[in-house]
């Protein structure tokens, strides 16, 4: 469970201790992909809309970053492992902080989620399987149009420890970069996520077949990241239940517990906890709706979510379409410590003050969300009033 005592007259805007970090409220800015760092390097843009976002004591986790050349699944994504890319995050990673927030660096490798555009010298995506995602998912491209995804390569069982040493080097890169921790992803569908699937992941080798083998390169990933830039620095995001990319599992509360035990064992091996367990509940679905966009629909069953918050021992944050009032629920019942907002966060650059006060919210463009624009759908949403940032 989170280290708040009581749940009694807690909310969003409760402040919590997240492991050296204390934070002011719960409200978390959550990973999106937004495709604005040009060549994948970040760059101006990406200060002003970190900057924006940020609040004395609130946390940041940036979008998706590519850990190496054969990462990308989008176009104009940021990287963590070239050099000048380290270089170009130290202003966004400055910019936030003289602001007073947090920020985590997300690694993602998208595995078969990707194109031949995106892979050096346009080989094939890799992945845990041959199997390509099905038609019911299309990549977007470079200059704006979608295809069907390609068929991947399956790594060697060999390459699969490169990968792993991928990961230790871009977090190694991040802290070097100023951020105060990194986030693996691995949820959506993408490379780690693409293992720990039983839908996906069809190998014969120690990477395949049972939970044990399925949860072993994610398990090597923190392993190796915890051991490189301390245990008390790393977050780590799943999504058991969710079916984005057909990352299908047949028993997702059971993979969800073999996750959270591993990650439990490893806490009490290193006698640190992990900054915390982010999972995307199951209210985000295969269409992408989610309570946002469906605001009259019932609730999914809560009873993987709760059950994974009450076994995993340590800082618990979720994530997927929540409002400001089921934030506040989730908080209030128990059910997480934080919670991540993301499109709200798109459209509401001030969204934590917003939430105190109740205040409307703007609507977000989803035409907007993957441009290669500087401002327009991203620096651009308007602000509250200057008088109404005293209620913070």
């Amino acid at each position: 469970m989170g280290e708040s005592i009581s749940t009694m007259g807690i909310d969003l805007f409760s402040p919590f201790k997240m492991g050296n970090f204390n934070l002011s409220h719960r409200v978390v800015l959550a990973p999106m992909t937004r495709c604005r760092a040009i060549d994948e390097i970040p760059g101006p843009a990406l200060a002003d809309y970190y900057k924006q976002r940020s609040t004395n004591g609130g946390l940041l986790i940036t979008e998706a970053t590519s850990i190496s050349n054969t990462s990308p699944g989008f176009p104009h994504v940021p990287g963590i492992y070239k050099e000048e890319q380290v270089e170009a995050w130290k202003k966004i990673v400055d910019a936030v902080h003289d602001q007073g927030a947090i920020i985590f660096c997300q690694l993602w490798h998208a595995g078969r989620a990707s194109h031949q555009v995106y892979q050096p010298n346009g080989g094939s995506p890799i992945s845990s399987t041959n199997k390509a995602i099905s038609n019911k998912w299309k990549v977007l491209l470079p200059e704006g149009s979608f295809e069907s995804y390609p068929e991947p390569r399956a790594l060697e069982t060999y390459e699969i420890l490169e990968v792993v040493e991928d990961y230790r080097r871009a977090a190694i890169n991040a802290i070097r970069a100023g951020f105060d921790g990194i986030e693996i992803h691995s949820a959506h569908g993408y490379l780690l996520d693409q293992f720990l699937k039983n839908g996906i992941n069809d190998r014969t080798d120690e990477y395949g077949g049972s939970i044990e083998n399925r949860c072993k390169f994610l398990i090597q990933v923190v392993e190796a990241v915890a051991s490189a830039i301390g245990v008390n620095r790393v977050g780590v995001r799943i999504s058991p239940a969710i079916d984005l990319l057909d990352a299908l599992d047949s028993d997702p509360l059971g993979l969800g517990l073999a996750v959270v035990e591993r990650l439990n064992k490893i806490q009490l091996e290193h006698e640190s906890k992990l900054s915390y367990l982010h999972v995307t509940q199951p209210r985000l679905t295969a269409t992408g709706k989610t309570e946002l966009d469906r605001p009259n629909s019932e609730e999914e069953d809560p009873h993987l979510i709760r059950t994974l918050r009450k076994s995993y021992q340590g800082t618990f944050m979720c994530s997927g379409g929540y409002t400001r009032e089921l934030g506040m629920q989730a908080i209030a019942d128990d059910e997480a410590d934080l919670v991540s907002f993301g499109r709200l966060f798109i459209a509401n650059p001030d969204l934590v003050l917003r939430f105190k006060l109740n205040a409307p919210l703007n609507k977000y463009d989803r035409n907007t969300f993957y441009t290669s624009d500087p401002v327009v759908g991203y620096t651009d949403y308007p602000f509250l009033s200057n008088e109404s940032e005293s209620c913070l």
